[in-house]
C-alpha cells in the first residue's frame, strides 16, 4: 500500500492541474455562498405590484412592501402581462396584483381579493419572497378589519382579540436566527466536497486504463485490487477530509454557526463521508471498464444525492419508494449525524447508526477490488485469445 500510495502521490505531483481546479472549485464554491449568507438570508428581494386600482390602499400597500427588510418593490405596472413578462426575464421574483375597484369593494363592506403570483423556479427566492409577501397581505387584511371595526364602535382589545383570537410564539430550534448559511453552507459545502472526492477518485481509477498503466499500478500492490485501490484512494482521503475540516472550523469558528457537540465526532463524521464517497466511487469503476460512462453513472449518482438526501426536499415527504434510496448516499448519514451533533449536541449514542452506515460503504470497496480483479482478468483473456488468433 506504502508503495501505491508514493506512486499515486508522484502522479498528482507530475500532473497537479486536476487536484488544484478541483481545490480551487470547491474554494470558490465556499467563498460564493459566505459572500451570499453573509447577511444570514437575501434581503430587498425585487417585487412588482400590478396597480389596477390606483387607489389609497395600493398605495399604502406599496409603501408597507418597501418598508420591509426582505422585499423591495421594484416596478409598478398597469396590466398583468407587463409583470409576468418581467417576472419571465427574472427581474422580480413575485408579485402583487391589485383590480380595480378593490379599494370601493372594501368601503362598501365586501371582500376584495389581493392575488399574488410567485416565481418558484428559484427556491430561496420564490419562497422568501411569498413568505414575506404573504404576511404583508394578512397584516393588510388585518389592519382593514380594524378599521372597520373601530367604525363599529368596538374597542381595540376587543378587535384585536376578534381579528387573532389565537396569538403565536414561534421558537425556530436550532436556528433561532433563521440565517441561511447555517443551513445552506454546513450542507452544502460537505455535499460539494464528498461530490468533488467521488468523481476525483472516479476519474484516478480510470485514468489507469486510459494510459494502459493497470499493470504497473497492481505490480506495485502485488497483485492485490484491494490494497491497489486503497493506495491509491488514500491520497485523495487525506486531501478532501483536510479540506472538510477546514471548511467546518471555519464555518464553526469565524462564521460563528452553532457547534453545541464534540469535534472529534464532527471530525470523525467528515472524514467517514469522504471515505464512503471514494468507496462508491471504487465500486462504479470496478463495475464499468468504459471511462466515459464510469464518470457519467459517477456524476449521475452524486447530483442524484442533492435531492434524495434531504437537502432539498425532506425525505419523510417523499413517497416511500423514493425515501427508501436516501440511505444509499453518504452525505445523508452524514447531514444526519451533523444535526446530532452540532445541533443538538447530542453523543455517539444518537450518532452510532449513522457511522456504521458510513463505515459500511467500505463494502463497496471490497465489491469494487472483486469486480475489478475480474474485469481485468476477463480482458486477459480476451487478449490471450487474440494473440492465438
Amino acid at each position: 500500500m506504502r508503495r501505491v500510495f508514493n506512486r499515486e502521490l508522484r502522479r498528482l505531483v507530475n500532473k497537479p492541474r486536476y487536484l488544484i481546479l478541483l481545490t480551487l472549485g470547491i474554494v470558490l464554491t465556499f467563498v460564493v455562498f459566505a459572500t451570499m449568507t453573509k447577511e444570514g438570508q437575501p434581503l430587498k428581494l425585487p417585487v412588482a405590484v400590478v396597480d389596477m386600482d390606483h387607489s389609497y390602499l395600493s398605495r399604502r400597500l406599496c409603501h408597507e412592501l418597501n418598508a420591509t427588510q426582505g422585499v423591495s418593490v421594484k416596478a409598478v405596472y398597469d396590466s398583468h402581462t407587463e409583470a409576468r413578462k418581467a417576472m419571465q426575464r427574472g427581474d422580480v421574483f413575485a408579485y402583487y396584483e391589485i383590480e380595480k375597484g378593490t379599494y370601493n369593494r372594501l368601503l362598501q363592506f365586501q371582500s376584495p381579493k389581493l392575488v399574488l403570483y410567485v416565481n418558484s423556479a428559484y427556491m430561496l427566492a420564490g419562497t422568501l419572497s411569498y413568505k414575506q409577501m404573504a404576511t404583508m397581505g394578512m397584516l393588510a387584511a388585518g389592519a382593514v378589519q380594524r378599521e372597520v371595526y373601530r367604525k363599529k364602535g368596538f374597542r381595540d382589545e376587543d378587535i384585536m382579540g376578534m381579528i387573532q383570537p389565537v396569538e403565536f410564539d414561534t421558537r425556530n430550534i436550532g436556528n433561532p436566527w433563521i440565517n441561511y448559511g447555517n443551513y445552506l453552507m454546513t450542507t452544502l459545502i460537505p455535499a460539494v466536497i464528498a461530490f468533488v472526492a467521488m468523481m476525483h477518485t472516479s476519474y484516478a481509477i480510470v485514468r489507469e486504463r486510459q494510459e494502459r498503466s493497470v499493470k504497473t499500478w497492481l505490480k506495485k500492490a502485488r497483485g492485490n485490487t484491494l490494497i491497489a485501490l486503497l493506495g491509491k484512494i488514500l491520497p485523495y482521503t487525506i486531501h478532501y477530509s483536510l479540506l472538510l475540516l477546514v471548511a467546518n472550523l471555519i464555518m464553526f469558528g469565524p462564521m460563528h454557526y452553532p457547534m453545541v457537540g464534540s469535534w472529534p465526532l464532527m471530525m470523525l463524521n467528515s472524514i467517514l463521508v469522504v471515505f464512503a464517497a471514494q468507496c462508491t466511487s471504487c465500486f462504479i469503476a470496478g463495475c464499468i471498464p468504459e471511462a466515459p460512462l464510469t464518470m457519467g453513472v459517477s456524476a449521475l449518482y452524486s447530483a442524484m444525492s442533492f435531492s434524495l438526501s434531504g437537502f432539498s426536499f425532506p425525505v419523510e415527504s417523499m413517497p416511500t419508494f423514493f425515501s427508501s434510496f436516501s440511505w444509499l448516499y453518504p452525505i445523508r448519514h452524514y447531514f444526519l449525524n451533523y444535526s446530532d451533533i452540532a445541533i443538538y449536541g447530542n453523543g455517539i449514542e444518537h450518532c452510532w447508526p449513522h457511522y456504521c452506515a458510513l463505515i459500511a460503504f467500505g463494502l463497496l470497496l471490497l465489491a469494487g477490488a472483486v469486480m475489478l480483479r475480474w474485469q481485468l482478468r476477463r480482458e486477459a483473456r480476451f487478449e490471450g485469445k487474440e494473440a492465438l488468433c
